[in-house]
């Protein structure tokens, strides 16, 4: 931190910045541990001690095992931005109520983590919900709290259009991505293929005169991103750019990640969209997160976003879980 180099590259004084601070607790742990190994030896060999073993060992024991699980090797993407994309899954109108409800509980997740949102993209459909809302999440950290959110979100509950009373299942399905730096992922004008052309709004009325709306196809993947919330060309443009890359980057961690595969295969989850990860039921007031089988009674709370009891007994299984894969 105090070489010049770094002091003067942004960039690589936020990362080393990073760095350090991801160091402070194993090292801070390991000096704990270091000297309660040293005070353990000591109340052994001297009989006047010998009653403040037990209380040792056990602290010993403890800090052992938070040193392990501080030294698990971090997802390298836990500190960046995040995109999020929000769709309606199955259930018609209703899926699209519920995609809105699971939109409003993340970002509701993300201030109670005071993290900011920014809304890039959205789609509403007639019921007052989203067919598809894509927002950014920034703030230290941000992926690795809202990873933990990606697939379909399952919900059980009596619309209100039902009128005989009866329960519907329908879903929402999520997709959480890194935000990708332009240096991380390149794009050549030549690979892209930009169509612009008129915005519109729900039930396809015209909302804008001009062709603002853009529409950006990656020629080598297929992928294709369209933005047209911004009255401005240009800013639909950026916003695509945006998307356009964290899809691309996911795309590559994802290939890594299959690579990988063969020596551990992450049990957590993998927040493909089809892989069911909750359940919501209003009549039992009940969540259930399959990945981890935990259940919940207070439905409310959650979707006011207070989702911590969940992300940190995920956290902690993923951390069970390599340092299980590591042998250690």
């Amino acid at each position: 931190m105090a070489d010049p180099a770094v002091y003067n590259d942004r960039r690589e004084a936020a990362d080393v910045g990073r760095r350090l601070k991801e160091l402070e607790q194993p090292i801070r742990l390991a000096q704990e541990w270091r000297q309660t190994h040293a005070d353990l030896v000591d109340a052994k060999g001297d009989p006047e001690l010998a009653s403040m073993a037990a209380d040792l060992e056990a602290d010993a024991a403890r800090l052992e095992e938070d040193l392990k699980l501080s030294l698990v090797e971090r997802d390298p993407a836990d500190a960046k931005d995040v995109i999020v994309e929000v769709r309606q899954g199955v259930g018609g109108d209703e899926a699209s109520i519920w995609a809105g409800d699971v939109y409003r509980m993340l970002t509701r997740y993300a201030e109670r983590r005071r993290l900011k949102t920014e809304l890039l993209s959205s789609n509403e459909s007639e019921t007052g919900g989203f067919k598809e809302v894509v927002f950014a999440v920034k703030g230290d950290g941000a992926y690795s709290v809202f990873k933990y959110e990606g697939g379909t979100h399952r919900v059980q509950r009596v619309p209100e259009t039902e009128s005989q009373g009866r329960t519907h299942t329908s879903t929402a399905t999520v997709a959480v991505m890194p935000e990708a730096e332009d240096v991380e992922v390149k794009l050549n004008d030549s690979d892209l293929k930009i169509d612009v052309y008129r915005s519109t709004g729900p039930g396809g009325q015209s909302v804008n005169t001009t062709d603002s709306a853009v529409r950006i196809t990656h020629m080598p993947t297929g992928l294709v991103v369209a933005m047209q919330d911004e009255k401005s060309q240009l800013q639909n443009k950026q916003k695509a750019l945006r998307v356009l890359r964290a899809r691309l980057f996911e795309l590559e961690r994802a290939k890594q990640q299959a690579e990988l595969s063969a020596t551990r295969k992450s049990q957590i989850g993998s927040g493909e969209r089809a892989e069911k990860i909750r359940t919501y039921n209003y009549a039992e007031n009940r969540i259930t997160d399959h990945r981890i089988k935990l259940t919940v009674h207070r439905l409310d709370s959650i979707l006011n976003g207070d989702l911590d009891e969940f992300t940190e007994a995920i956290q902690a299984e993923d951390r069970r879980l390599s340092l299980e894969a590591a042998g250690v």
